[in-house]
């Protein structure tokens, strides 16, 4: 059954094989200004050993201490990655709270689910799962966004009870109640 799990070399292997997917569709590429594509490019070059995966995941891991160094506009985050057993299947990366740049074009949370694993109602159980821990963290409502296109996407964040605000900037803004009550209009 997946869950919610911190970043772990435990699931290295797996990991590994859904970066190259993600990479045969293109992410990572210098125009990715994804969670993921931004990765790739960071750390795909040490990835491969044991040593560089266990920074990689001592970084993601960092990231959700309020003190650790990070780059000007970055806020502090936590990421779970959605794992079943040892097999990864997707992560979620939940920011702490808004800056003027999150507010327009990012949100509170945002994920991506491999390849092989889409289709299969991951994004909708991981979204799920992230929200009772956002409210935990006293965000209530948290806002995601998707790019217009994203079907797929909208559709995960409408079936976590999202209410679209509106589009900025080709994306779609939606507030998401954590709290399982429902965003007042």
């Amino acid at each position: 059954m997946p869950e919610l799990s911190r970043p772990t070399v435990a699931v290295a292997e797996s990991f590994l094989v859904a970066m190259k997917e993600f990479m045969s569709e293109g992410r990572g590429g210098a125009d990715d200004e994804s969670m993921i594509g931004t990765e790739i490019r960071e750390w795909r070059a040490r990835w491969d050993t044991p040593e560089g995966f266990a920074a990689f995941v001592a970084a993601l891991l960092a990231q959700s201490e309020e003190e650790t160094p990070r780059p000007a506009g970055r806020v502090p985050s936590t990421t779970w990655w959605w794992v079943d057993g040892r097999d990864y299947l997707g992560r979620i990366t939940l920011r702490h709270r808004l800056n003027d740049r999150l507010r327009e074009n990012g949100g509170h949370i945002g994920y991506d689910v491999r390849p092989a694993a889409r289709r299969q109602g991951h994004a909708t159980a991981m979204l799920r799962a992230a929200l009772t821990r956002a409210h935990a963290m006293g965000i209530d409502p948290a806002l995601i966004t998707c790019d217009v296109p994203n079907l797929a996407s909208r559709r995960v964040i409408e079936a976590n009870g999202g209410v679209l605000d509106d589009e900025r900037q080709g994306k779609l803004r939606f507030w998401v109640p954590t709290s399982g009550g429902e965003i007042p209009r």
